[in-house]
């Protein structure tokens, strides 16, 4: 059975993780690089988010940013219209006033204090949506275009704490960049591997094995250090926003007994739900001052 996630639209049809381009055509982000010097695609260092005693998490912002932020959420909005038009096609989207009054309601809360992670979110042009389809499933794209699915609320019940933590972690998403790290890994990959075929005349099938370790040995260590950034990033903006932080540890233990086999976490994509868990637990102490605050001021 396979795995049920909270992450990233790949479930709608790959749509936003298929490298971002369209089928059939050269992705817009490899026309827009070609030419690029080499050198550039190799500068990537890590900031960190927080300064030391600084109250809230400390997470390290991905650097490897070659793709223009310009082109990364052009790209994004075009996507999330096409979404919103399939949607809206089949009667799905926003079809329940109440569920996205909610869903929009603590959006809202939590959107002000994605500055913190990232100053240029306070331009963006927030949109927030909700789709009427069974999948347990929620993302934000770059430019912070959300979705929420109807599943991931009716499936695992969530209160408002609940759906708080899960939007939050995909509003850390997008305030980190990570769709834009991954485009630009993407690229960085994609250069790599055709000269490293060319220089050691490969096969297609020698190609192919060389896609395949730079996945493992690349993007699947990279695609855990987002999700256990935003999972930090998540609570800290729910606990600012004046939602119980500890509502992400019910959320992953609902989704726990959901079911669905996992891969070993070496092979996979995400952190296992224990390890998320653990690590939410260990980094509550750091966000529940801001909660308690939070509740003050309110």
């Amino acid at each position: 059975m396979a795995r049920r996630r909270i992450l990233h639209p790949r479930s709608i049809g790959h749509t936003w993780a298929s490298v971002y381009g369209v089928p059939g055509e050269e992705p817009t982000v490899m026309r827009t690089v070609r030419g690029w010097r080499i050198g550039a695609l190799l500068a990537a260092v890590l900031l960190p988010l927080a300064a030391a005693g600084e109250p809230g998490v400390a997470v390290r912002k991905p650097r490897l940013l070659l793709v223009p932020e310009s082109v990364v959420n052009e790209t994004a909005a075009q996507q999330y219209t096409q979404i919103k038009r399939q949607a809206a096609a089949r009667q799905l989207l926003n079809r329940s006033e109440p569920v996205v009054t909610r869903v929009r309601a603590i959006a809202a809360r939590l959107i002000p204090h994605a500055h913190r992670f990232n100053p240029k979110s306070a331009q963006w042009a927030w949109e927030v949506n909700v789709i009427d389809a069974p999948m347990v499933n929620a993302f934000c794209m770059p430019g912070g275009k959300i979705m929420v699915f109807t599943g991931l609320i009716d499936r695992l019940k969530l209160t408002d704490d609940e759906l708080a933590a899960v939007i939050g972690h995909e509003i850390a998403h997008a305030a980190l960049e990570h769709g834009r790290a991954r485009m630009s890994e993407a690229v960085l990959k994609q250069v790599g591997i055709n000269l490293a075929a060319a220089y050691f005349g490969l096969s297609d099938l020698g190609t192919t094995v060389l896609a395949q370790a730079a996945h493992l040995a690349v993007t699947l260590p990279y695609s855990r250090s987002h999700e256990t950034d935003a999972d930090l990033v998540g609570i800290e903006l729910a606990a600012r926003a004046g939602f119980d932080p500890r509502a992400a540890v019910s959320v992953w233990r609902k989704m726990a007994a959901l079911g669905g086999a996992q891969p070993p976490q070496l092979l996979s994509t995400h952190p296992a739900h224990a390890t998320r868990i653990r690590d939410l637990e260990a980094a509550l102490p750091k966000v529940l001052p801001l909660y308690e605050a939070a509740r003050g001021r309110g």
